[in-house]
């Protein structure tokens, strides 16, 4: 089939390589324009836009979807089929018309829970054990289509967001060929997606980043884990700012009824907080601000820091 690829970060670039090197035809690939990266601001193209320029792909760039640009590229390309895979914008309806046999997403969680923009970092935060990836029909809705085929995938114990997206890109792009392949020959067809378990995540904001100590602290562990790279956990601190890098949770904590963010001991294990509903979680790494990252008992040489002091 002839291929319309829609995707612009690191987590579509598995798919549009696997697509190119299999049986179906990549005609067109729409990505979002370039934008300035880092701290100099460099103007930077997206990663699939850099993948598919190596591999001498058509690519477009446009500022809307909503414009003929695209419309007109497409019906010329002939496309069968649209594939999105983490374009970063809804897909109007008059683009969805335009492939005979409809455009089809890969979603990185087993719809219909954690549809919306960040499924990968929800799963994380709400302690899931379990996610995957899905693919899907694309209707006007939010990941409500009908579902074509998923994949489940186990959440490891350590692993955070980064390492989560890297895994879920490339178990989704052999799914989205099998969804093709299936589509292609008439044994994979859309079922409606069952509204038990469904539930929309909020997108990732900066504010998320600064901790609640009155959290638990399984809650905290996770929501690093989640948050890891972008945009982190940070806590005040001596009228400074730290970052956290490392966070575990204390297994049987002593009782007491220390106000959350309360030091409860520090050694060369770390810094035990009070956390909320009577947990208690260790410091194991972390950061000054325009400092470089150490573990804790490293900061502790330069930082005495002492049972009752107060983070947050």
């Amino acid at each position: 089939m002839k291929v319309v690829f829609f995707g612009t970060p690191e987590f579509a670039v598995p798919t549009l390589r696997r697509l190119v090197r299999g049986d179906h035809r990549v005609t067109l690939v729409v990505s979002r324009p370039d934008k300035p990266v880092g701290r100099h601001q460099v103007l930077s193209s997206p990663p699939v836009v850099e993948l598919a320029n190596k591999l001498g792909l058509p690519v477009i760039q446009p500022k809307s979807l909503k414009g003929q640009e695209v419309a007109q590229m497409m019906r010329g390309a002939g496309v069968d089929i649209g594939v999105v895979v983490a374009y970063g914008r809804l897909i109007p309806p008059g683009i969805l018309g335009i492939p005979h046999l409809g455009i089809i997403n890969l979603h990185p969680s087993l719809l219909p829970r954690h549809r919306g923009p960040s499924p990968i970092q929800w799963a994380l935060a709400t302690g899931d054990t379990t996610t995957g990836v899905t693919t899907m029909v694309l209707d006007e809705g939010m990941d409500t289509g009908p579902l074509l085929l998923q994949e489940s995938v186990e959440i490891l114990p350590l692993e955070n967001a980064a390492d989560l997206s890297a895994r879920l890109a490339e178990v989704g792009a052999e799914l989205v060929v099998r969804t093709l392949d299936g589509l292609a020959t008439g044994t994979v067809a859309p079922q409606a997606q069952p509204d038990e378990g469904a539930n929309v995540t909020p997108m990732i904001r900066r504010s998320f980043a600064k901790v609640d100590w009155s959290m638990p602290a399984r809650q905290l562990v996770n929501r690093l884990r989640a948050f890891t790279p972008w945009p982190g956990l940070y806590t005040k601190f001596r009228g400074g700012r730290l970052k956290l890098h490392g966070l575990e949770e204390v297994r049987q904590p002593p009782h007491g009824a220390e106000e959350a963010g309360t030091v409860l001991w520090a050694d060369a294990q770390g810094i035990v907080l009070r956390c909320g509903w009577g947990t208690a979680v260790r410091i194991t790494e972390l950061q000054r601000e325009g400092r470089r990252r150490m573990p804790a008992d490293a900061f502790l040489i330069g930082e005495r820091v002492v049972a009752g002091e107060l983070f947050g």
